[in-house]
């Protein structure tokens, strides 16, 4: 795909984001566009056409492949979004067929973090490492594996999702796939919101910035904290030791070059990342995790839109996985 230009497109729970990408990574334009989830298939579908046109409208040249990336779980070899809490107007839904059908285009879908994942690997934080873990936190946590610029995708295409990854079989708290403890019921923008709200039922602090306020969201949590609040500082500091236990045991597991963290509250959380750093050596039996560097991503907002263009530049992996996998044998 050297010297060729990939339409991204990033297909989220509330938007269609859809771009322009040449081979450097670098985003030639980019739109978004609402999406509509709670409606049916078709209308999800138009959204995601709507996005993808305006974007092919702003093409110098020819466009000569596309990538999409969607939230998990799904089929990356038939392109089908399985069932996902974040597309309930998508079960089973044959993702891949409708894109190739409407815009005669070599076209490759993979999910939403691992798409990421690898433009952080490719162009990011994570270029010049051979193994990255990327963290994707923000209403879920989304993670990818990138072994030699290369996504690890296991036997099925379903691999490292991390983010239901169980880190107290004994909370009360049930993430939204139905197990207890995980760490993106425990971590992610909403869990966040929850504490800040159970916090309040208990009388904990009624000066507050945060008491009274209607919208409860990380956005808010994280603001207040900046702004000296001690309760939102305790919920974030109490969230980074969540994380710093989640990754101890990533680090056991795979022990990655480096940690890429990405999304909304992922990005908000940075001016932690000092402290979960600190606090591995609790959580790993490696002696040497203090080293292993924990580092913003580079697309922010935008990664979505570079890493569903980057899957064209792992298309050889791809295909070899596509002719091996065993998916709906």
């Amino acid at each position: 795909m050297k010297s060729k230009v990939v339409l991204g497109v990033d297909i989220g729970g509330t938007k269609v984001a859809a771009g322009l990408v040449n081979e450097n990574g670098e985003i030639l334009s980019k739109t978004r566009v609402p999406m509509i989830v709670n409606a049916s298939a078709e209308v999800a579908m138009a959204c995601v056409h709507r996005a993808m046109d305006d974007a092919m409208r702003s093409a110098a040249g020819p466009v000569h492949a596309i990538g999409v990336s969607s939230p998990g779980p799904l089929d990356p070899v038939k392109g089908i979004v399985l069932k996902t809490p974040n597309l309930p107007c998508w079960q089973n839904f044959p993702l891949l067929s409708h894109v190739e059908r409407r815009y005669r285009l070599p076209t490759l879908v993979d999910n939403d973090a691992n798409a990421a994942g690898l433009a952080e690997a490719l162009w990011g934080a994570g270029k010049d490492s051979g193994c990255v873990f990327y963290a994707t936190i923000g209403t879920g946590i989304g993670t990818a594996i990138i072994q030699d610029k290369r996504i690890h995708h296991g036997r099925t295409g379903a691999a490292a999702e991390g983010g239901h990854m169980t880190i107290d079989f004994d909370a009360p708290v049930r993430c939204g796939c139905g197990k207890p403890g995980c760490v993106e019921g425990m971590a992610s923008g909403p869990a966040l919101s929850e504490r800040a709200r159970q916090a309040l039922l208990r009388d904990e602090s009624r000066s507050s910035a945060l008491f009274g306020l209607g919208s409860m969201t990380a956005e808010v949590i994280c603001d207040a904290s900046n702004a000296g609040d001690p309760l939102a500082r305790r919920i974030l500091e109490e969230t980074a030791q969540l994380l710093a236990v989640w990754l101890g045991n990533v680090v056991d597991l795979i022990e990655p070059e480096v940690i890429v963290v990405g999304g909304g509250l992922g990005t908000r959380m940075a001016g932690f990342f000092g402290a979960i750093q600190g606090n591995l050596s609790c959580w790993t039996i490696n002696p040497r995790a203090h080293e292993i560097p924990l580092l913003p991503a580079k697309f922010g907002a935008d990664s979505g839109i570079a890493g569903s263009a980057a899957l064209w530049l792992a298309d050889a992996e791809l295909g070899a996985f596509r002719a091996g996998s065993t998916v709906g044998s």
